[in-house]
């Protein structure tokens, strides 16, 4: 029996690592697209994620996990590419944003558990010369991170205050999944 992540995020795959879960990659087959477009939240995204590597691996244990981000009510993808991005930043720009995540646990192709949670992060006013400057030292690394930062990287100057947990922050509610990693006697409780 195997943990598996089934994230292409290298965050997540760091946290686990980090955390010393033993762990291998399995990147999920699913349309977040359509998920989204039908009213999916992160939740839904994550458990989405779990069960279609967990239909595969019918055996293991699986971790899925999304992220979202929502500023004024309106949800935000991953930028498509740098113009788009520094859009978004400029949108962000003296705003609250709201970022969920949600990670979720499978095994034999169903939810075992799941949660979610989320942060607040207030986006301090940004200039257009951070914005560039930002991006120039930031591209291409951000345009796969919804919200366009990296808080373990320089994203952390884009915000005057942040309220919620850490690993919600980074992508994945760390300390709720590794309690139950430990209810099923897959860690030393």
């Amino acid at each position: 029996m195997a943990l598996i992540l089934a994230s292409g995020s290298s965050i997540r795959r760091q946290m686990l690592e980090q955390a010393g879960i033993d762990h291998r990659v399995d990147r999920p087959n699913v349309d977040e697209s359509a998920l989204k477009a039908d009213g999916g939240d992160a939740l839904a995204l994550a458990e989405a994620k779990a069960l279609s590597v967990s239909n595969q691996n019918p055996d293991d244990w699986v971790i899925g996990s999304d992220s979202m981000v929502s500023v004024d009510g309106r949800q935000f993808d991953k930028p498509a590419d740098r113009d788009q991005a520094a859009e978004h930043l400029r949108f962000f720009s003296g705003k609250s944003m709201i970022l969920t995540s949600a990670v979720a646990l499978a095994r034999g192709g169903r939810i075992d558990w799941s949660v979610g949670d989320q942060a607040r992060l207030q986006v301090r006013s940004l200039s257009e010369a951070f914005v560039q400057s930002y991006l120039d030292a930031e591209w291409p690394e951000v345009g796969h991170c919804v919200g366009v930062f990296r808080m373990e990287g320089r994203g952390v100057h884009l915000f005057d205050r942040v309220e919620g947990s850490y690993f919600t922050i980074l992508g994945m509610p760390l300390l709720p999944l590794l309690g139950a990693l430990r209810d099923r006697g897959l860690l030393a409780a």
